[in-house]
């Protein structure tokens, strides 16, 4: 079961994510101030660490700057009320994996910790993605169906790249959105939904098990398993 370090000052806050992580499998453990976080954080093994970008004694960016000076590499989720692209881009990079503003949705939360979590786990050296009698090739950037060569231009390819590269996992419009389009997804566009059904056409073609799943509500997903009830083609 992954173990998480929750860093948050705010207790409504820090219960609402140590109960969704626990719904998700995970044991979360809270403390409330950065300097504290910080040494608990380099005296104990985590799998993953949830840092609020303001906190008492030390604010997020020193502990996660902290963290990586000392090469500890646990992946970290930064939290922060400030939702300006120079205070993302600041936490990035010093050394934070994932950038989430508040006040966000815990299943949105929780959907990032699993990928973080799922990033950390020891990768196959392939240069080769695989979801069912789907594969990509990531050095000649082809995709194939059933041997069958798919055209696609470059944002369906990344696209695809970012599903493929966490299949099995529900992925938030908001997530695509940062790791296709490279910026703060807004909610107003329909961008991501317009994307995914040309993607579909091209990959989920007649006579095809559907590999692409909508998740209603949070997402999609890219899957050979059986379809249940929340996912749908």
């Amino acid at each position: 079961m992954p173990r998480v370090l929750v860093i948050e000052d705010d207790e409504v806050t820090a219960r609402e994510i140590v109960a969704e992580l626990s719904v998700h499998g995970m044991t979360a453990e809270w403390v409330a101030d950065g300097k504290e976080g910080l040494s608990r954080a380099t005296a104990q093994g985590y799998d993953l660490i949830t840092l609020d970008r303001m906190l008492p004694g030390m604010d997020g960016i020193e502990v996660v700057a902290g963290l990586r000076r000392q090469q500890i590499d646990t992946p970290v989720l930064m939290i922060s009320a400030l939702s300006d692209v120079d205070d993302r881009v600041r936490g990035l990079r010093a050394g934070g994996d994932d950038y989430l503003t508040k006040p966000f949705a815990p299943d949105e939360m929780a959907a990032r910790a699993e990928v973080l979590l799922r990033r950390r786990q020891p990768q196959q050296n392939d240069t080769r993605l695989r979801v069912g009698d789907l594969e990509l090739d990531l050095v000649r950037h082809v995709a194939y169906r059933k041997d069958q060569p798919l055209t696609l231009q470059p944002t369906e390819y990344r696209l695809l790249e970012c599903l493929m590269r966490n299949s099995g996992q529900v992925l938030t419009r908001s997530m695509i959105f940062e790791a296709v389009w490279g910026f703060h997804f807004d909610p107003g566009t329909n961008v991501i939904d317009v994307h995914i059904g040309r993607l579909r056409r091209k990959i989920d073609g007649a006579g095809q098990s559907p590999l692409i799943r909508t998740v209603r509500g949070t997402g999609y997903m890219i899957t050979s398993a059986p379809q249940n009830a929340s996912a749908q083609p």
